[in-house]
């Protein structure tokens, strides 16, 4: 069993996790957990969009509202910048706490608010269901939306882990959490699942994500399979993972090859020479652009969240992903990952004539590269981010005061 040290609380015991496949599949079981709400709504997304999903999602946290239940909605300003005002004024007016976080300028239509975003994909709805992964509340994480729809995962959890979620939560919004037994529902044990909360800032727990990964494939006996959209890991992962083939165990990446984001795909492609000289399977998947961030280690150990092994995700956003022990969920995961397979292409050697015309200039800029590219969060000033909490009929008000930035933002920096 794979273990790795928490600073966020440590494992909780008895749970039970659904993987979940697309917004297909994750949509109606958040939508439905919403309208079954008594007490609480807590939801934290990246990106919601003013189409068809974020209309259906406005609806059912207005209608929460109106039935008396608490209902909270953080969005990030840098993932989220279109929404109209009056989609936002609807929602206050309805009675949901509506905050953005780090809301931002735009100069020339450009935002500005980069770095450091909040990317986390959290819904918790009582102290009875809890949602994690990386699908954010917009169309094109459907399906229908045609071949641009985005391949992606989220994880639905039952037990006490949705308590440890919901009070990380409320934390971080600068409240005090309840105890459970004030929630109308306590979590009882839901199953035999082990899982960790695990979360990422600039503060507390700048690379706990990475540890985590770390030690999972320091340890790895038969094979380590991650699918991940955005691929440029740290120095110490990418050794780790060469070393994981180097000593037999079966070495996996999916990877995007209908990317999103051309200069991305670009960056990775880097390492395949050297993944591939250490005996790394690397999958491009081209279906859809792959969004997931999900892994699997030997038969037991998986992970499922926001979080890339990128830069951004490593070092600077905030992310939030969970580890779950159980063989039973493992096999979930390793199933729908093997129903990729067919529509993956296998990255071979002599396809990679660029970087086998210049071996030692190749080596040279991406293990460089690499080995400074974890460190980058640690050049930038710390500045506290801001949650901007929406007033119904009111408008907007900034927590500039430093008192104010500390009560509404808490630890978010």
């Amino acid at each position: 069993m794979h273990r790795a040290r928490s600073e966020d609380g440590g494992w909780t015991h008895g749970n039970a996790g659904r993987l979940l496949e697309n917004g297909d599949e994750f949509f109606p079981c958040v939508l439905d957990a919403i309208a079954g709400a008594g007490r609480l709504v807590l939801l934290e997304t990246f990106i919601l969009e003013d189409d068809k999903v974020g209309r259906a999602l406005s609806g059912a946290l207005r209608g929460c509202a109106a039935r008396g239940v608490r209902t909270v909605l953080t969005i990030d300003g840098f993932g989220s910048p279109r929404l109209s005002e009056g989609f936002l004024e609807r929602l206050s007016q309805a009675g949901v706490e509506v905050r953005i976080f780090d809301p931002g300028r735009a100069l020339f239509g450009q935002q500005l608010n980069l770095l450091r975003r909040m990317h986390r994909k959290l819904v918790v709805v009582d102290d009875t269901v809890a949602f994690v992964g990386g699908i954010n509340f917009c169309a094109d994480q459907l399906l229908d939306y045609g071949e641009l729809a985005k391949q992606d995962y989220a994880v639905e959890l039952h037990g006490p882990v949705v308590g440890r979620i919901r009070s990380f939560m409320q934390h971080t919004a600068g409240e005090s959490p309840e105890p459970a037994s004030a929630m109308s529902q306590p979590s009882p044990p839901a199953g035999d699942a082990d899982i960790l909360f695990a979360r990422r800032d600039n503060k507390a727990s700048p690379d706990s994500i990475e540890k985590i990964y770390r030690q999972a494939i320091r340890t790895a006996r038969v094979r380590i399979v991650i699918a991940n959209a955005y691929f440029f890991p740290g120095y110490r992962l990418f050794r780790d993972l060469c070393r994981a083939a180097g000593r037999g165990v079966e070495v996996k990446l999916l990877l995007q090859g209908m990317p999103d984001m051309r200069s991305v795909r670009f960056a990775t492609r880097l390492l395949y020479g050297h993944l591939l000289a250490a005996g790394v399977q690397v999958h491009e998947y081209c279906a859809r652009p792959l969004h997931g961030k999900i892994a699997i280690v030997d038969d037991t150990w998986s992970t499922v969240g926001s979080s890339n092994l990128d830069p951004l995700s490593l070092t600077l956003n905030m992310e939030a992903n969970v580890v779950v022990v159980s063989r039973w969920f493992n096999a979930q995961v390793a199933e729908r990952l093997d129903a990729l397979s067919p529509q993956c292409r296998v990255v071979r050697s002599d396809q990679l004539r660029m970087w086998n015309s210049w071996p030692q200039l190749g080596s040279f800029v991406v293990f460089h590269v690499l080995r400074w590219v974890s460190r980058i969060g640690t050049w930038l000033p710390r500045r506290r981010q801001k949650l901007e909490v929406r007033r119904a009929a009111g408008g907007s008000t900034r927590a500039d005061a430093d008192a104010g930035a500390r009560r509404r933002a808490g630890p978010l920096r």
